[in-house]
């Protein structure tokens, strides 16, 4: 028996949630129990679904689809506009509860961490009643439910977490993985999109345990090698990716944006990268830092990832600049594929506050250092929330 241990713990709904929290701090009903969504305008009714509970769900309301749809199939909907400032107290609240149990936890997205439970049974022996009590302390502290999955790596922690919420805690051992994964859906498995979905259903390969049969050098010949390998792993329990504290002193800045409709016009693409920039760039003057390398990844809909980086004649931490040098990546390395993923990275970071003097002075360079640093203070002061640039805002949706 492997000496891995590894817990998975998701939030159940979390932007319905912290937004049912919320409301209920201020008299209002629990969102969770009734038909309604976050996300839009509440008042004018506008926008798209971000998230719906799961009364909301019995009425066919998906997330991702326009406000006015969802109204449509539920007139009694309550709507409910999202608070990402609160939505980031919540996180940290719950993440600090979670580190309290092991030295090595991964932020695995704003709701989710892996927590490496490996060699602390002296500490806590008995895995499953361990993760109850992180479970019902989050409850009870926080106000919210969590699912917590339990496996020898990360793969069968995250698969776990997934099965049967709310407010459960699951295992998927090596000896179950037969019972309780294979017969499942072949999209369920984790990474496995709609298009990679549809591509093994071609081949007869309806559920997981089917694709964990089946040869590897068959699939390569639908998917290509690599991804080949990833899914047959994936089918069969297979990972041995480590969970990954945060380094204390970042060597590099990074934010990425995962989407559930497809990207396939240049306009939102240029959208997505301004705000992305936006909010990396604070965060490395935030640090006193400076970078010397631009980035951009996106990944396609067969789950391939592609990079483009680029080095910089000397630091900088101008917004304005690493967007349009995204910008430029992304126009060079971009051949129109739909795109489900889309990232900026810093890297080369310098902190000795060094910069190149020209004997010429840049006033557009000064005039976005000078917007750079009143947004920072703003954000500072009143929250991220507070101000946002108009180029990122989608103009196609009033």
């Amino acid at each position: 028996m492997s000496d891995r241990l590894i817990f998975h713990i998701d939030v159940n709904s979390a932007f319905v949630s912290w937004s049912a929290v919320e409301q209920l701090k201020k008299g209002g009903p629990d969102i969770r129990l009734i038909p309604s969504i976050v996300g839009g305008d509440p008042n004018s009714r506008t926008g798209i679904v971000a998230a719906k509970s799961i009364p909301a769900k019995k009425y066919g309301i998906v997330t991702g689809e326009p406000v006015g749809m969802a109204l449509r199939k539920c007139p009694e909907l309550v709507i409910v506009h999202s608070d990402f400032d609160w939505y980031r107290q919540c996180s940290r609240a719950f993440k600090s509860i979670c580190g309290e149990y092991s030295p090595t936890m991964q932020s695995f997205s704003i709701d989710e961490v892996f927590l490496d439970m490996s060699g602390m049974r002296l500490i806590y022996p008995d895995p499953i009643r361990t993760a109850h009590e992180i479970k019902d302390r989050i409850y009870k502290e926080l106000g919210f439910t969590v699912n917590v999955g339990i496996g020898e790596n990360k793969l069968c922690a995250k698969m776990a977490s997934d099965f049967e919420k709310p407010n459960k805690v699951h295992t998927l051992f090596p000896d179950e993985i037969k019972e309780k994964m294979w017969p499942l859906p072949v999209g369920d498995l984790f990474s496995c999109g709609k298009s990679t979905t549809v591509k093994l259903k071609s081949l007869n390969i309806k559920t997981i345990g089917q694709l964990a049969a089946t040869p590897v050098d068959q699939l390569a010949l639908l998917l290509g090698e690599r991804a080949a390998n990833h899914f047959h792993q994936y089918a069969n329990g297979i990972d041995d990716s480590l969970v990954l504290d945060e380094p204390e002193d970042a060597k590099g800045y990074s934010t990425e944006n995962t989407f559930n409709e497809d990207v396939v016009d240049i306009e939102t693409i240029n959208r997505i990268l301004l705000g992305e920039a936006d909010v990396v760039c604070s965060r490395m003057r935030a640090e006193g830092g400076k970078c010397s390398c631009v980035g951009v990844t996106f990944r396609n809909l067969d789950f391939v990832n592609k990079s483009h980086q680029r080095k910089l004649p000397e630091p900088t931490d101008v917004t304005d600049v690493i967007y349009k040098i995204a910008k430029d990546l992304m126009k060079e390395s971009w051949h129109g594929e739909a795109l489900r993923l889309i990232g900026i990275s810093l890297s080369d970071i310098d902190r000795d506050g060094f910069e190149q003097i020209s004997l010429f002075v840049d006033e557009d360079k000064e005039k976005r250092k000078l917007l750079d640093s009143t947004l920072d203070s703003i954000r500072d002061r009143f929250g991220t929330g507070a101000v946002q640039r108009a180029s990122t805002i989608d103009k196609t949706r009033r």
